[in-house]
């Protein structure tokens, strides 16, 4: 595998641990804090939503109202943050996050639980889309997958924690809506900082530096002849338009890293029951394997910034896959439970390593005069995905069983692997 990337030698080690230690107060601690909050409601959605008079697949139904929020609300994010910036879509969402928080406290009636959980995420979209796009255009090449990957390390830890927390504060407070308080305390503090903190982008352009290589023009005094060439600036469909070839390979690869992804997390429990394990059992082998996964966060963006993006989403994919694949093959030996744990922890260990590979590959390949309308396409894209994976598993096991589903999401996971090593080298060498 070629190293496409940035190139094996790494000229801006200490400029990376600079940069990240400017961005950690602007951009890494509001992320972290909004996924800590939003992990801690998560698990307890299907609760709620019993409390309601949901059956099991309502319940489901409005967990799911987040994943979907997210996928309708990246090309509108796109736009806004296109029109307006980071800064003020950052403390829009965190404002109208909040009338999604009321509804979920003061109603109590289920469609309108379900839509102020789908305004969330519609909310999360743009939050997400908005940091995305200012570490696209702010952060050099050298040390980008690095950012990204410490960016996308700041969602898991809320993801990772915010269970934990949930847990605490039941605990304490012996209610579900506990939990959404707390996150409504999250999101004032992320709104208080993003609108009356310092501006990420003000602070990137004082401290940036001509590209290397750049020569600035001469003013001579002359008088200009002739046209002026200007830039001509592309509306939202228009953007995505011209990147249509990149986004249907490039963007389809992706794709099938974000469906194989989200396979786990319906897979993995459900095989742990299949083969007679307790839910303690498989809360722990589950919780080892996440565990692994967030500590190689960084370690991904390393690999991706020395030797290439390749060497982070191909050998993802094919641990995830194989995994999945010799896990279909499993369930009915004698040391079932055993290949379980085995094979948990690779597919951990896979997903760990390409932290950080879809928002940078999307930093990779978006234009730089409107990255936003693009990133919001490219995040469409890859959630679409992710919305999509639950369900082919949901299927597959009604009409097969749960090892032709396994197998069917390692098999999406190998040829994802083929795509990229087709299709990477071609557009990010080209961009």
């Amino acid at each position: 595998m070629a190293s496409e990337g940035s190139g094996a030698e790494d000229r801006g080690s200490g400029t990376a641990a600079e940069a990240i230690r400017r961005y950690a107060p602007m951009i890494y601690g509001p992320t972290a804090i909004y996924s800590l909050g939003q992990g801690a409601i998560l698990p307890l959605l299907p609760i709620i939503s019993r409390e309601y008079g949901a059956d099991l697949a309502t319940a489901a139904l409005v967990t799911a109202m987040i994943v979907v929020g997210q996928l309708c609300g990246n090309l509108p994010a796109g736009w806004l943050v296109s029109r307006l910036g980071e800064r003020y879509t950052m403390a829009a969402a965190a404002a109208v996050s909040l009338l999604g928080i009321a509804g979920m406290l003061l109603s109590r009636h289920l469609g309108v639980l379900m839509l102020s959980v789908f305004l969330v995420g519609l909310c999360a979209a743009a939050f997400a889309l908005a940091r995305h796009t200012f570490m696209t255009t702010r952060v050099p090449l050298a040390y980008r997958a690095r950012s990204l990957s410490l960016l996308g390390g700041s969602f898991r830890l809320g993801a990772f924690t915010g269970p934990f927390v949930s847990a605490a504060l039941l605990g304490i407070f012996g209610q579900e809506q506990a939990s959404i308080w707390f996150f409504g305390a999250c999101l004032v503090v992320v709104g208080l900082l993003v609108t009356f903190g310092p501006d990420p982008e003000e602070k990137a352009a004082r401290t940036a530096t001509p590209a290397e290589g750049a020569v600035e023009p001469e003013d001579t005094g002359e008088a200009v002849t002739g046209s002026i060439p200007t830039r001509e600036r592309l509306g939202m469909f228009g953007t995505i338009r011209r990147n249509t070839r990149v986004l249907s390979r490039l963007g389809v690869a992706a794709a099938s890293l974000s469906f194989v992804r989200a396979s786990r997390p319906a897979i993995l429990p459900l095989w742990g029951l299949s083969i007679g394990l307790d839910s303690s059992s498989i809360a722990l082998v589950v919780g080892i394997a996440g565990a692994l996964e967030f500590a190689l966060f960084y370690a991904s963006g390393q690999v991706m910034d020395r030797f290439g993006r390749l060497w982070a989403a191909v050998p993802s994919l094919i641990l995830m896959g194989g995994a999945m694949i010799a896990l279909a093959f499993t369930h009915d030996v004698s040391s079932a439970a055993m290949w379980f744990g085995v094979f948990a922890v690779v597919i951990g260990v896979g997903n760990g390593l390409s932290s950080g590979i879809l928002l940078t590959l999307g930093a990779d390949v978006a234009p730089k005069d409107n990255p936003a309308a693009f990133l919001g396409a490219w995040r469409t894209i890859t959630d679409a995905g992710g919305a999509l994976s639950p369900l082919v598993v949901s299927g597959l096991t009604a009409v097969a069983s749960l090892s032709v589903a396994a197998g069917g999401i390692g098999l999406v996971g190998l040829l994802g692997a083929l795509a990229f090593v087709r299709w990477v080298p071609r557009f990010v060498s080209d961009r």
